[in-house]
């Protein structure tokens, strides 16, 4: 077992004791990152559900094939491609606030750690800082979703054999994430966002350094949750029904003592929603 002696031997010579103390305690993840962060998730997840409550009342497009264009890639009467652009990665930017904080409040804890004997108002600001710095790579995510996205909805509208091919390929983009699960690609990332900062690491109390731990937690977040953050925008990125179960197969992965274990068991779901699709989208279903 760690003590504080022995912490602060492999951390940095003559580091006192006592300033560790408070990390081999569990002190150094307060109760104000965990109100906070509760705070934010209660405001985000109920400004999400009211966007996605609008977002349905204003109906979808029935397309051939079968299925229905969701408004999320189309301009408002008046509007321009840049607000709706703009209008996107905000709400998308709130959807992950919401989605993202259970598993990310860890990642922050563990960072307080790495550097828990700075003052704690300096600590906090620092917490903030990684923090920003994880939510701009979903930003910028964002940024390239939306146009993906809203070009991919205008060639649908413009080509019907397009259109038509779209159910098939929702079954094979939820087959292919499933089956991303099983990769060791996503087990290097899927351990970087349990384990980072990694063990004891010591690092210092600096604005620089707590952007890059923010950015890299987003980076790792980002690439480990790919496929299922495909299989989101394949089931409807307004559907919250969708997102509640993404969300917990985002958390459930990252938290769970057998993480491992739960992101198998979770691309075997995925690829057996994948095959149903795929049958239904063929006639078979």
């Amino acid at each position: 077992m760690i003590n504080a002696t022995s912490l602060a031997n492999r951390l940095e010579p003559g580091v006192s004791p006592r300033s560790i103390a408070r990390l081999v305690s569990g002190q150094s993840s307060p109760r104000t990152l965990i109100g906070v962060s509760a705070l934010l998730f209660a405001i985000s997840a109920a400004v999400t559900i009211v966007w996605c409550s609008s977002m349905s009342a204003m109906g979808e497009m029935p397309m051939p094939g079968g299925w229905s264009m969701p408004m999320v890639w189309m301009r408002m009467p008046g509007e321009t491609w840049a607000g709706a652009g703009a209008s996107f990665v905000g709400m998308w930017l709130v959807m992950m606030v919401a989605m993202m904080l259970p598993s990310l409040v860890p990642m922050l804890t563990r960072y307080r750690c790495a550097v828990g004997w700075a003052g704690e108002g300096r600590l906090d600001r620092l917490t903030v800082l990684a923090g920003t710095g994880y939510f701009f790579v979903w930003t910028a995510i964002g940024l390239v979703i939306f146009p993906l996205g809203a070009g991919l909805a205008a060639a649908e509208m413009q080509l019907s054999n397009l259109a038509r091919a779209v159910p098939m390929m929702a079954g094979i983009i939820v087959l292919g994430a499933g089956a991303l699960q099983f990769t060791a690609w996503k087990s290097h990332h899927l351990k970087c966002c349990r384990e980072a900062p990694v063990g004891t690491q010591r690092l210092p109390a600096d604005s620089r350094t707590a952007w890059r731990q923010g950015v890299n937690f987003g980076r790792h977040c980002g690439l480990s949750c790919a496929n299922l953050t495909a299989i989101l925008l394949v089931a409807g990125v307004m559907d919250l029904r969708a997102m509640a179960a993404v969300t917990a197969a985002i958390t459930a992965e990252r938290l769970a003592p057998a993480g491992e274990r739960a992101a198998r068991a979770i691309g075997v779901a995925a690829v057996g929603a994948g095959l149903l699709l795929i049958a239904r989208a063929a006639g078979l279903g």
